[in-house]
């Protein structure tokens, strides 16, 4: 997914965007959310969320 498509979703959820990167905005949308804050951790095995959205960009 793109940056400007994940801004999106953050706007969409009440959420300022400022000049966060890519995964930076992406943990905050899943805090935010109530998941686990794990995109890009290297955990994507281990955070038992396999229905993630962000799963495909995760690493």
């Amino acid at each position: 997914m793109k940056l400007q498509e994940i801004k999106e979703i953050a706007r969409k959820l009440g959420m300022k965007t400022g000049n966060l990167k890519k995964g930076e905005l992406i943990r905050a949308i899943q805090t935010d959310e109530g998941n686990i804050p794990c995109f890009g951790t290297g955990k994507a095995t281990e955070c038992g969320q396999s229905a993630c959205c962000w799963r495909g960009d995760c690493n």
